[in-house]
């Protein structure tokens, strides 16, 4: 089981940058493919990045493509969202999910297919 908790929201103006970050607790990290999603009262949680096990492969909602970045980080155990050329749209509340794989290079977008998720961190853009 893994407990993750984010962190980095916040207030943006548009065309800024924010970066993400989920922190897991637990010593198999390693073992889940981690991703992010998003929430505003308007829409259901959608997909936003993903990134395997292995950390060698990434996939991103086309919204985001070549503005957002997902990363992570065995040693401390934590996945990042960079965030830039950010828009009134990307306000929403972002959460980081993990599901756990023995592929380690499977690429998961589906939200159903995450057991794990956090508390969420709120993202505001400005215009």
């Amino acid at each position: 089981q893994v407990q993750l908790a984010e962190s980095g929201g916040g207030l943006v103006q548009a065309g800024g940058s924010l970066r993400l970050s989920c922190a897991a607790s637990g010593r198999t990290f390693s073992t889940y493919c981690m991703g992010w999603f998003r929430q505003t009262p308007r829409k259901e949680r959608e997909f936003v990045a993903t990134i395997t096990r292995s950390g060698g492969l990434t996939y991103y909602a086309d919204s985001v493509k070549g503005r957002f970045t997902i990363s992570r980080d065995i040693s401390n155990d934590t996945v990042y969202l960079q965030m830039s050329s950010l828009t009134p749209e990307d306000t929403a509340v972002y959460y980081c999910a993990a599901a756990r794989t023995l592929n380690s290079d499977l690429i998961i977008t589906r939200n159903s297919n995450y057991a794990y998720w956090g508390q969420g961190t709120q993202v505001t853009v400005s215009s």
